[in-house]
């Protein structure tokens, strides 16, 4: 009786790809940036000049309003004569009418010259203060939000792996506090957490490799044997190739596994030099394959550890000879300095990729329309591996279908 094979159950969703990157460019103008302290500064300034406008106007009307009771002449004058130097008022004679609204007029007159002076200084007086209060907004915005200057500075020391950093914030139980010291929490289980990644990895590295170079080991010293038969040299053999694809991906996962890090120690690696040797290293494979390697290597110095860096380029190099054209293929390999950044560039003939497949090459175990299948091109973490020491280094890398078939790699790193 024929059983049912069970099903086997689906492959977990590959994680999100992490967006944030702690070296961000700093823009041109950075004191043009919308700050909590500038917005904060805007905001009390802003009420402050607010209330001010709201109080002179006030002021403005009530004193209007007072100047305007009785604008009226409290006499009358029947008959005479009268000169001023200020109202422009003629010394002839003139009627009781006519001289009794020159002089309303003339008092009117210094009113709104009263109102007006008023008005002037009380606007010269709200500049002032205005600027004052600015200023000592500024000064106090800067005062509270000291403590998330003090966070995001030990952020910035966390996000370049030194997770052994602390804000320790004194001063009062306030709510700037309350999120240090949760920081603070996260912090320490973080650290916990990276510590017991890398004993693993320590550990795993150990116990993975022992028995691989036990297995290689003896298939190598049965091969040896010139007396054994050959349908047991040909199973050694293909043991042995079994062995090495397992070696090769336990060294791609242990690579995969530290390279997800920031890199600390950094010293001066120049890509024009790493390009050169994974060239080398790769020289025979692209002579068997009939791929002809070509392009010029500028300097290009950046800071960081030239075992990765070495393996950006050996990786992009050898993936870019094994999935080529059987006939006329080429890869070309430029490194130089552009914008500020340093970058190395592997174009290579070979099959139409399209568009929508660039991302997924980036995934552990994804090959261009196969997944997780065997393969004597490599083990599926080549791309994968370039990705994350590139990311380390605080860099990008993009891929680009050529036109005709083909991929060109652009990897940018901060110099």
């Amino acid at each position: 009786m024929a059983t049912t094979p069970t099903p086997t159950p689906p492959s977990p969703p590959a994680p999100p790809k992490p967006t944030w990157d702690p070296r961000r460019p700093v823009p041109p103008f950075p004191w043009l940036r919308p700050t909590i302290r500038i917005r904060l500064t805007l905001l009390y300034g802003g009420m402050f000049l607010i209330a001010g406008i709201l109080l002179l106007s006030i002021i403005y009307l009530l004193a209007a309003n007072a100047l305007n009771v009785g604008s009226d002449l409290p006499f009358r004058i029947l008959s005479g004569q009268v000169s001023s130097d200020i109202c422009r008022l003629r010394s002839a004679q003139l009627p009781a009418d006519e001289l009794n609204a020159a002089l309303n007029d003339c008092v009117n007159v210094q009113r709104q010259h009263a109102l007006d002076n008023l008005l002037s200084r009380s606007l010269l007086a709200l500049l002032g203060l205005a600027v004052i209060a600015f200023a000592f907004g500024y000064a106090m915005a800067g005062r509270v939000l000291s403590p998330l200057g003090r966070i995001t500075r030990t952020a910035r020391a966390v996000a370049g792996s030194d997770l052994s950093r602390r804000i320790e914030l004194d001063g009062p139980d306030d709510e700037l506090k309350e999120l240090a010291d949760t920081f603070d929490d996260m912090l320490e289980r973080l650290q916990r957490a990276f510590t017991a990644q890398q004993r693993f990895v320590g550990n795993a590295s150990h116990e993975l490799r022992t028995p691989l170079a036990i297995n290689r080991t003896l298939l190598e010293v049965h091969l040896s044997d010139p007396n054994a038969p050959v349908e047991l040299q040909q199973l050694g053999k293909t043991l042995l190739a079994t062995n090495e694809r397992s070696e090769q991906l336990v060294e791609g996962l242990l690579l995969l596994a530290r390279s997800d890090n920031q890199i600390v120690e950094r010293k001066p690696v120049d890509l024009a030099e790493v390009a050169s040797q994974a060239i080398d290293q790769v020289h025979a494979e692209a002579q068997a394959k009939g791929v002809e390697i070509h392009g010029v290597q500028k300097p290009a110095v950046v800071r960081g550890n030239g075992v990765l860096l070495e393996r950006i380029a050996l990786n992009l190099v050898q993936n870019a000879v094994r999935y080529n054209v059987a006939e006329r293929g080429w890869v070309e390999v430029t490194t130089d300095v552009e914008h500020g950044q340093a970058v190395l560039v592997v174009s290579n003939t070979g099959p139409v990729v399209p568009a929508y497949e660039v991302d997924n090459l980036f995934e552990p175990f994804r090959r261009l329309r196969t997944e997780r299948t065997g393969s004597d091109k490599g083990v599926g973490l080549g791309l994968s591996i370039v990705r994350s020491v590139a990311r380390a280094h605080g860099g990008h890398i993009y891929a680009q279908p050529r036109e005709g078939g083909g991929l060109v790699m652009r990897v940018t790193l901060p110099i």
